[in-house]
């Protein structure tokens, strides 16, 4: 599923949001917001009424078209990622830019603009936010599937190509192959020449974890899919795991991989990856382990440019098609973290405002 960052690369950055007092400040713009007041389930999003200051200096103010929905929306709300209460919550947005702030170039009103590493607060239907966190979307690439695209793709991007650079003819074990990261991956690695083994939880999206092109999936709940794994790969095993998932497949996976084979646990779908000692890294093939973060491969505007516009071209040359499974209303954001949590998605979840 959906990428997964630590709390640290938020905390800093989050929203803060003014509440309106007894005297109306016509500085300020009345909107609808997605607020948390405390960590806990679905239940703690409240659809409220805030006040949008002018945007400050090295801001603008986009009114939003389209929301993504991830799986970190999920561990900020219920404090696996804690985060600093009350705080809007959402990392993903296409928008349209109403208002410039002091300082900003390259960009105007009525610019249409996408982003997906935050801060925080994605969930609203207006909202001041940093202009070097923005990247300007095609005419081509539709609201949603530009409000699905960032944190997803961009994940994907620096997964496959900058923390292990995928090669033609590698096996690759994909779990939640079925999800919004999975089903982006399962394209982009096909473009790349690998042999993709797909992971999920029923025979429906085993089926849609074929159609997006893998060339092998497994049912991780009834079948001994390290076996499977070994059988498809003549015995070598596989140069790299992507796990999105954590608990429930960490250990296994490591029993899928090459001599010298990635470990790359990005996210914690099932629940965090248990501690290991390094030792065992070297016993089962002098593996490597990394625990990488989108926020960490996007930190610099060069960085984001980079793995954003990849992104904009594997969509643009048809190398990707997004798959936006599920709409809902922004203020029907419970919902949304219901079906999601209930296993109840495939591809990739937009709020509309």
């Amino acid at each position: 599923q959906p990428s997964h960052e630590p709390l640290s690369m938020h905390t800093a950055a989050q929203e803060s949001f003014v509440k309106r007092n007894e005297f109306e400040d016509r500085s300020m713009t009345r909107t609808h917001a997605i607020r948390v007041e405390k960590h806990g389930g679905p239940q703690q999003m409240k659809w409220v009424e805030v006040d949008l200051p002018a945007p400050a200096k090295g801001e603008v103010r986009l009114k939003n078209l389209a929301c993504g929905v991830n799986f970190i929306d999920v561990y900020h709300r219920t404090g696996l990622y804690p985060m600093a209460m009350p705080t809007g919550i959402g990392l993903e947005a296409c928008a349209v830019v109403e208002e410039v702030g002091e300082g900003v170039t390259g960009l105007k009103t009525g610019d249409r603009v996408a982003h997906g590493t935050g801060p925080i607060g994605a969930y609203c239907e207006r909202r001041n936010f940093p202009a070097d966190k923005l990247i300007k979307v095609p005419e081509s690439i539709p609201d949603q599937v530009a409000a699905a695209m960032m944190l997803q793709g961009m994940t994907v991007e620096y997964l496959i190509h900058r923390t292990y650079a995928v090669q033609k003819g590698d096996f690759v074990l994909l779990h939640a192959a079925a999800g919004g990261i999975g089903t982006i991956a399962s394209q982009w690695l096909n473009r790349l020449g690998a042999q993709i083994i797909g992971t999920a939880g029923s025979p429906e999206k085993l089926e849609l974890a074929k159609a997006q092109g893998c060339h092998h999936v497994i049912n991780y709940r009834t079948e001994d899919w390290v076996k499977r794994v070994k059988e498809i790969t003549g015995g070598q095993g596989c140069a790299v795991v992507y796990d999105g998932v954590g608990k429930d497949v960490f250990l296994q996976s490591l029993d899928c991989l090459r001599p010298r084979g990635y470990m790359v646990t990005f996210g914690n779908a099932s629940g965090p990856s248990p501690d290991i000692s390094p030792l065992l890294l070297s016993q089962k093939g002098s593996l490597f382990l990394t625990r990488p973060t989108l926020m960490a491969y996007t930190a610099t505007r060069p960085e984001l440019e980079l793995s954003a516009n990849r992104v904009i071209e594997a969509i643009a040359k048809g190398w990707v098609k997004m798959k936006v499974g599920h709409t809902y209303a922004v203020k029907d954001a419970t919902q949304a973290h219901r079906d999601l949590e209930g296993r109840k998605t495939t591809g990739s979840i937009v709020l509309l405002p």
